[in-house]
């Protein structure tokens, strides 16, 4: 069979063959539909996130957190997933393991959650409130100042130290943060302030 093709003819049936293939590549057709039902919804999709700085040591990296509704306590948000924070300037998104590994201390079924306290004699800790914990350790703080404190030495200059109290700061907070605790501990004497900070 000999067909005669012209060039008009040619170009005419191959923009109808495009025109074809476009309109179906654009979802007019039924595999679009097919493709959307195949496609699993983004596994954060749903969740909130939050910022924060990773607690375990001083380089201070940031993390996004992301959490989502309980399910068994409907109103409570639980942690799904941690990541690296791409926007942070010290780390741009990269964890060391213990960083990564993170949301396994966060979900830890042994992960001490609320203040414990144990009385005098007790063999066991038990649940006490925030309220209780932070009115406790103001009492205790308050009795050994007032029992502890030096105002003046035996030259008879002001010194105004608290020599049986330290002082443990953690590396995770800004300079700002920093120099509040430094004054607020200074302020009541100590002399012993440590940091946990190694850079």
């Amino acid at each position: 069979m000999n067909m005669e093709l012209s060039r008009r003819h040619f170009m005419m049936g191959a923009s109808a063959g495009l025109t074809g293939t476009t309109l179906g590549a654009l979802g007019f057709g039924g595999i679009e539909a097919a493709h959307a039902q195949a496609i699993r919804s983004f596994r954060l999709a749903q969740t909130k996130e939050a910022r924060t700085i990773c607690p375990y040591c001083a380089v201070s990296c940031g993390m996004l957190v992301f959490s989502a509704q309980n399910k068994a306590n409907q109103g409570k948000l639980e942690v799904t997933h941690i990541e690296g924070d791409a926007d942070h300037p010290v780390n741009r998104g990269t964890l060391c393991p213990k960083g990564a590994g993170a949301i396994d201390y966060v979900r830890s079924e042994t992960r001490v959650k609320y203040p414990m306290y144990r009385k005098a004699g007790a063999n066991k800790f038990e649940r006490v409130t925030w309220d209780f914990a932070m009115d406790r350790i103001a009492t205790l703080m308050k009795d050994d100042r007032d029992a502890n404190f030096i105002e003046k030495n035996n030259d008879g200059v002001t010194v105004n130290r608290w020599p049986t109290m330290a002082f443990l700061a953690g590396s995770s907070l800004t300079n700002e943060g920093g120099w509040v605790t430094y004054k607020v501990a200074r302020g009541l004497g100590m002399l012993q302030i440590e940091n946990q900070a190694r850079i």
